[in-house]
């Protein structure tokens, strides 16, 4: 995936630092929200945020989601390169992010949350990104949330079960029966909340609940580095012939929608430098995620189930889900986001390659060492 050692050996002959994020755990302090005491009067009406949404099959919902919501661009990563939000997951949940996605590789026998590579960016342990997650949907009863995991290392539903468990989030995991999918309300009544998808896993009876992806799901293309790139075609299961043929077995269609910038000749990092054209929720300028939901929404019959933005705060991405599913939503907050407008407005690190030298540094020593 990286270019030889002389490409770079210029500016990164002195560098020793690789980038580590804190983990994201309990440590992280979330700035409180009305979204809590919303979900609590208001959980006789409202599912995800929406009235509308309660009848509704939760294969009739687009979802929107947080690609590799667990690697951050802030002052915890030193804003590296390879973070692909802005904010934590706890924050993408208050501001209405149904959908987190992440990477996990074996780390010492744990299983880490590690972007590639964990000597590239480490966000901790998966236990540790679980548990504020969990902490979420215990005070937000009214929520479904889905969990989508890049098993990168090939371990086993029983490693991940024992996780899930650790973390007490199991407890909300739904396990589906067919391609048949309940309404919000039937899940929230049962308090079996939490799907859960892994790739690369083997389905384990003893772990119902941890499902495996490409039983379930297709995706469109994730490697797009122009802004005309994006489209509605099936890039995996290979067991699928096309988008088509996945819709008519009962797959649920996931539309990856985020672009990457190209530095030297195969490192991607992701593409900040647009995200403002990437994450409009409008469908008249090519690159717009609304424009790219639409088209999908045209050629398949039916929405995208699940969307992947980065820079989830960025469009605002959530829109474009609004405008698919038809409402206008209740109770959410972006007191998280809206703490940090300043700070992120006066820092030229937070956007693109404009980044300062440390985080290109620290990014591309790390980069080296995947040699």
């Amino acid at each position: 995936m990286f270019p030889s050692l002389p490409t770079f050996f210029t500016i990164t002959a002195a560098l020793t630092a690789t980038v580590q994020s804190l983990p994201q755990d309990g440590s992280y302090s979330v700035t409180p929200s009305s979204t809590a005491s919303a979900s609590a009067s208001s959980s006789t009406t409202a599912c995800n945020n929406s009235p509308d949404l309660c009848s509704r099959s939760y294969s009739d919902i687009t979802h929107m989601g947080a690609h590799d919501s667990s690697f951050l661009r802030d002052a915890s990563t030193s804003n590296s390169i390879a973070g692909n939000q802005y904010f934590n997951a706890t924050v993408a949940l208050d501001a209405g992010i149904r959908l987190l996605q992440a990477q996990v590789h074996d780390l010492n026998g744990a299983i880490e949350l590690c972007h590639t590579s964990c000597s590239l960016l480490d966000a901790g342990t998966l236990q540790a990104w679980l548990g504020p997650i969990k902490s979420w949907m215990d005070t937000h009863p009214n929520e479904v949330v889905t969990l989508l995991i890049v098993n990168s290392d090939g371990k086993s539903a029983a490693d991940f079960g024992s996780v899930f468990s650790a973390s007490g989030i199991d407890q909300y995991g739904y396990t589906p029966s067919g391609n048949t999918w309940p309404t919000l309300q039937e899940m929230i009544t049962a308090n079996k909340r939490l799907v859960t998808f892994i790739a690369s896993i083997t389905e384990d009876s003893q772990y119902p609940y941890l499902l495996s992806e490409f039983d379930h799901v297709f995706e469109t293309p994730f490697e797009v580095t122009s802004l005309s790139g994006f489209n509605c075609s099936l890039d995996r299961p290979s067991t699928q012939n096309s988008a088509g043929a996945a819709i008519q077995a009962g797959m649920l269609p996931l539309m990856n929608h985020f672009a990457y910038n190209l530095l030297g000749a195969s490192i991607m990092v992701p593409n900040a430098d647009n995200i403002t054209i990437t994450n409009s929720p409008s469908t008249s300028t090519t690159g717009n995620l609304g424009l790219h939901a639409q088209t999908c929404n045209e050629q398949w019959g039916i929405k995208p189930v699940f969307v992947l933005v980065d820079f989830f705060n960025e469009g605002p991405a959530i829109e474009t889900a609004d405008n698919l599913n038809g409402i206008t939503p209740v109770g959410r907050s972006n007191a998280g986001l809206t703490a940090t407008v300043a700070t992120a407005a006066a820092n030229p690190k937070r956007q693109g390659l404009g980044l300062g030298t440390e985080a290109l540094v620290a990014f591309l020593a790390a980069a080296l060492l995947l040699i």
